[in-house]
């Protein structure tokens, strides 16, 4: 959460592109925040057409890899395990890069990202830091405001994809996040 995984991903796009190299930017439909086909960051507060938008019964089908430099996914955590398995198979072909969160707001890893985790080669952590303390964030902490103000972070609940940003979600540590 604000680590800049979609301002990565588009800064890597424009590098490859910058190159003359063809890039393939997917994104799952799940992720409506911006529009369906938009890849934004709000860190940059740009953004970008998706080339291909796929929903979790995607299988590779439509990715032409001929002449294709690399594929960038963003927020991947949304995949299926089938769609992963997908891009593990077109990474034969093609490196791919997918951006995402590990877990959700209860510390669960979401469908796509513990597929991820069984099959990547690499994994990358772009790091950020607490919003109340200096240590490192780890947590995608969700929480609601009372009448007063006062912030409630949530610690269970539903496994339901709820999308947010700043006003839904804050990286936290595990000491803040679990006292």
């Amino acid at each position: 959460m604000n680590s800049s995984k979609s301002a990565n991903l588009l800064m890597v796009a424009w590098n490859y592109r910058l190159q003359c190299r063809k890039v393939l930017l997917v994104k799952p439909r799940a992720d409506e925040r911006f529009g369906v086909n938009v890849i934004r960051s709000r860190a940059m507060g740009s953004g970008v057409e998706a080339d291909l938008v796929i929903d979790e019964n995607w299988s590779g089908e439509k990715v032409e890899t001929d002449g294709l430099s690399c594929i960038l996914v963003d927020e991947a955590q949304f995949l299926s395990e089938k769609n992963i398995d997908a891009f593990r198979q077109l990474s034969k072909k093609v490196p791919v890069i997918c951006y995402g969160l590990r877990t959700d707001y209860r510390t669960r890893l979401f469908e796509g990202s513990k597929r991820l985790f069984e099959v990547a080669d690499v994994l990358e952590e772009i790091k950020n830091v607490c919003v109340n303390c200096e240590k490192k964030a780890i947590i995608n902490a969700k929480f609601y405001k009372k009448e007063n103000g006062d912030k409630v972070i949530m610690q269970d609940g539903s496994a339901e994809v709820d999308l947010g940003s700043e006003e839904k979600y804050q990286p936290m540590c595990w000491n803040c996040f679990s006292q």
